[in-house]
């Protein structure tokens, strides 16, 4: 979150009094994913001399049987446990057992891949100071989720502010959502504030020169972020390839099949060049070193689309581009991402001056945002994102406006950073009846985006931010409906019981998109129809000669038609495991009339 001074860094987070010994586990939270099941417990401090050990349980014919153990990590008080072999197809309760005097109970469900709907929570930006509104509880968010029972929750970074005291805020963050952790599976990515800074360009690991992050990098001495990245993320499943970056700090991108969906879960920034070369190629505009951003209309921006500048990373890239074709149990998929790929906003603060462009946002830099959303979008995935506090659903463009995927930016739970989208030229093509800051834009980099639909915050009501009866604070939903192929997001305010008839979403909301609408190839050319003998196959397109992958999807039916941008031959690859049959040299054309009929073995 591009915060463009800091806070004071007093800590404002004090431990419970009077910790009892039966209340040692805070907390824990799991995922399973191909029949693994890796489960975090976070501790509160272990003091005298009681053990660092622990033990995970499940319930068995009425007993409780002990499956695994972990030693209790000391700085963090975090103990992960794994056990291979879990069989997903039940619902079974488990409890983290220490010594003999504190118990954590809770249920692994089973994997609802027979749902025809599955739900995903998504969150962001947990602020915990009172002047944010982040004392104020969270019982209207609890709430809501435990009457929703969602399949998944998504905590998309920013769970604590406290700059210098990661551990202290960690536990109240997890306190106050232990109980929609206790029984469903979460995903949590950290961010700029979690790891104590203000912004967050990670340049594969070097060290930043000031809490700012600025010049590129991580600032806290390692030991800190090795034990935010152990809290946050140790539960999710093993890395895809887990080589540390530079100083031994280490990576968590990867994927999670779960109910049918398969998620790939990146880290947005880790690999992100800083702004320390951008500012010396430039010192016109950077007279006095790098900045976050710019305020002078009269910049052009697309010069800063330094050569050699990276955002993914070549590693995320390459997990990607195999992820896109790694169709095994899943119907569709999604990408779970802290900031969206592109600029959507251009006020911050006090809505005081126009923000011209935000480095700290993915829109920068634009050859790695483009190369992101190309892979992105061949498997026809949307990204769900958080981070800059504004509610926001954005088609993202990367030739011409809409040929990328969705974006869903979910509002912030607590909320005084506050950010606007309120270009002063409407945009163009809106839907009917839309506001005028929906449409068709170019973002402050230049690139092409269509905003559907934002949640800005009310004026002149706004003072100073506001608390959380501004509309701008809340949490977004997401329903996956697997027979129709449909996606639903829904942005949701605070404090509304969201299961009543009549509570209303944002503005905008809800907005139901198609699958195949993550890549929508409007000027292109069409390969033949496909009539394939079994339903629901993957397909997927390959160049005849390169063998890059175009596109890959599990098809809905048994009829499909792929699409290419460009003229020339193509292979097709129908089916998957030992069902699997490739055709080649297939030509595209405009306008493409041809049916081949496809015979999958049963």
């Amino acid at each position: 979150m591009s915060k463009f001074a800091m806070s004071q860094d007093e800590s404002i987070i004090r431990l419970p009094e009077n910790i009892q010994p039966q209340d040692r586990i805070a907390f824990a939270m799991y995922t399973v994913h191909e029949n693994t099941l890796k489960l975090t417990a976070q501790f509160h401090p272990i003091k005298n001399f009681t053990p660092f050990e622990a033990s995970l349980e499940i319930e068995e014919n009425g007993q409780w049987v002990e499956k695994a153990q972990a030693e209790i990590i000391y700085p963090g008080y975090t103990a992960p446990f794994r056990i291979e072999n879990w069989d997903d197809t039940k619902e079974k309760r488990y409890r983290v057992a220490y010594n003999n005097e504190a118990y954590y109970v809770g249920t692994i469900k089973k994997n609802p891949i027979d749902k025809d709907e599955f739900v995903l929570v998504a969150l962001t930006c947990n602020s915990m100071y009172p002047e944010h509104g982040g004392d104020l509880p969270k019982d209207d968010i609890v709430s809501n989720i435990l009457k929703l029972d969602p399949d998944l929750i998504f905590f998309s970074g920013d769970q604590v502010y406290e700059h210098s005291e990661h551990y202290l805020a960690w536990l109240k963050f997890g306190r106050e959502f232990s109980e929609v952790f206790r029984s469903t599976p979460v995903v949590i990515t950290p961010d700029d504030h979690d790891i104590g800074q203000g912004n967050y360009w990670g340049e594969n690991g070097k060290k930043a020169d000031s809490r700012r992050g600025i010049s590129g990098g991580y600032y806290m001495p390692l030991e800190y972020i090795k034990e935010v990245e152990r809290a946050q993320t140790s539960h999710l499943p093993d890395p895809y390839d887990d080589t540390p970056i530079e100083r031994g700090i280490g990576v968590y991108y990867t994927d999670l099949k779960w109910g049918g969906i398969s998620f790939a879960i990146i880290e947005d920034r880790k690999f992100k060049t800083g702004l320390t070369q951008l500012a010396k190629a430039h010192p016109d505009v950077f007279p006095e070193g790098p900045y976050e951003a710019i305020f002078d209309p009269k910049v052009d921006t697309r010069r800063f689309d330094m050569e050699g500048a990276k955002l993914l990373g070549d590693r995320q890239l390459k997990f990607l581009e195999e992820w896109t074709t790694d169709w095994e149990n899943a119907e569709m998929k999604t990408v779970l991402s802290q900031t969206a790929l592109a600029m959507v906003d251009n006020y911050t603060g006090k809505y005081d001056k126009e923000l011209f462009a935000d480095f700290d946002s993915n829109g920068w830099p634009q050859t790695g945002r483009n190369k992101a959303l190309t892979v992105i979008r061949k498997s026809f995935s949307p990204t769900i994102t958080g981070d800059t506090h504004l509610g926001a659903v954005t088609k993202m463009g990367i030739d011409t406006w809409g040929d990328a995927g969705y974006n869903f930016t979910t509002p912030a739970i607590a909320n005084y950073w506050l950010r606007w989208w309120q270009p002063k030229t409407p945009g163009k093509n809106r839907d009917k009846n839309s506001p005028t800051y929906t449409g068709e834009f170019l973002d402050g980099f230049h690139n092409k985006i269509t905003v559907k639909a934002v949640a800005n915050p009310t004026l002149p009501e706004i003072k100073e931010g506001g608390y959380l009866s501004t509309r701008a604070a809340g949490f977004g939903v997401v329903r996956y409906n697997k027979p129709n192929r449909k996606i639903t997001f829904e942005a949701w305010p605070r404090n509304v019981d969201i299961h009543d008839p009549n509570a209303k979403q944002y503005p905008g909301w809800p907005i139901t998109i198609k699958q195949e609408d993550n890549y929508i190839i409007n000027d292109g050319y069409e390969l033949p129809k496909l009539q394939i003998s079994k339903d629901d196959q993957v397909v997927t397109v390959a160049d005849q000669y390169t063998g890059n992958v175009v596109s890959s999807i599990r098809i809905n039916g048994n009829q499909y038609q792929p699409k290419v941008l460009n003229k020339g031959e193509y292979k097709i690859i129908i089916g998957e495991g030992d069902s699997k049959k490739s055709i080649e040299h297939i030509g595209a054309q405009k306008r493409n009339k041809k049916i081949i009929t496809i015979h999958l073995d049963n």
